[in-house]
Parts: C-alpha cells; structure tokens; sequence
C-alpha cells in the first residue's frame, strides 16, 4: 500500500475503511499535512490485495482502521517499523541486494514517486500524488537513479558533434559591456 500509494505513515496509521474505495475508480481518501485532502487512485493488485485484507477474520476487531494494531486499535509508527523490518528480514533472505540498502515507511513512499518518474509521470503530477504544496519539494528528493540519468543523457547527446570552441569577446565589446 505504501509503495503503490506513496502515503505518508501519518496517513496510512490514520487510514479508514470508509477512506477506501475499491469498485470503479478505486482511490483511497486521505488527509495529509496541513489538514489537505487528497484522492489516490490504487492499481488492480493493491484493490485484490485490499479486497482479501478486508476479509481477513482478525481485522474484525476494529472494522473502522484500515491497518489495526492487534488490539484493534491505531497502530504506531513504531509499529509499523516493527513491522516492515519483520517483513523485510523475511524479503532479505531471497533478495540480497536489500541487506545494502536501508528501508523505512518514507523510502517506500520515495520509491512511489521513484516508480512514477520512471514510468514518465510529469513532476507536477507527482507533486500532486504525493500531496506536496509545490514541486520544488518533490524535486528536493527525487534524485533519479543512475540508469534513468544515463537515458536522459543518451537523448541529448548529439550522434555526431564537433567540439565547441569558446567564445571569447573582442576588447570593444569587453569595454562597452563594463561601461555599463
């Protein structure tokens, strides 16, 4: 949900069934820093995977909380940390390129806009999606990963280019552009 969703842990621990949409135009409902309301559209797998959560028999103890702590109430973000590390000790086993990296619920919600960039979703729009006032916060920390530097830098790259020799002013231009 995270990842698919780029909540922030704020807004999936205070996240409620009646926030969720699963039929047509499934979205989940949130409100976000500085009390803003925004609306995220959720893939075909996060719907099914949802769908079977709703249905899981221990989740009746409290129907209102998406993700209930196991007594039915909030979880914590300290449990969600506990969480996500019991499962990635899990996931580390089979994928050994995580025993490199450091996980947390923001570098989940970092990897959304990660996927949304590369999938060519304009900035503004991810902005949007993960609810930020302006872009240049998104821009702040959506440091491309190396393979997508090196395709956005086949693109520019001329096949054939000369190399460029350096413009250098005459001294009349030099004197009239220091009168001024």
């Amino acid at each position: 949900m995270a990842v698919q969703t780029g909540l922030r842990l704020s807004e999936i621990i205070n996240l409620r069934w009646a926030d969720v949409v699963l039929g047509s135009g499934a979205h989940v409902r949130c409100v976000g820093k500085g009390r803003k309301e925004r609306c995220t559209p959720l893939t075909k797998e996060a719907r099914t995977v949802l769908r079977a959560w709703f249905k899981e028999p221990s989740r009746s103890l409290n129907s209102e909380i998406v993700f209930p702590n196991v007594r039915g109430g909030k979880l914590s973000p300290d449990g969600v940390q506990y969480l996500l590390a019991k499962h990635l000790s899990v996931a580390k086993q089979t994928c050994s390129s995580l025993n490199t990296k450091r996980v947390s619920p923001h570098v989940l919600r970092h990897t959304a806009a990660m996927e949304l960039l590369e999938a060519g979703v304009d900035l503004s729009v991810i902005a949007l999606w993960l609810g930020h006032e302006s872009v240049e916060t998104t821009q702040m920390y959506l440091d491309a990963n190396l393979a997508m530097k090196e395709r956005a830098l086949a693109k520019t790259t001329p096949a054939k280019t000369k190399t460029a020799v350096r413009y250098r002013p005459n001294d009349k231009l030099l004197v009239f552009l220091k009168g001024l």
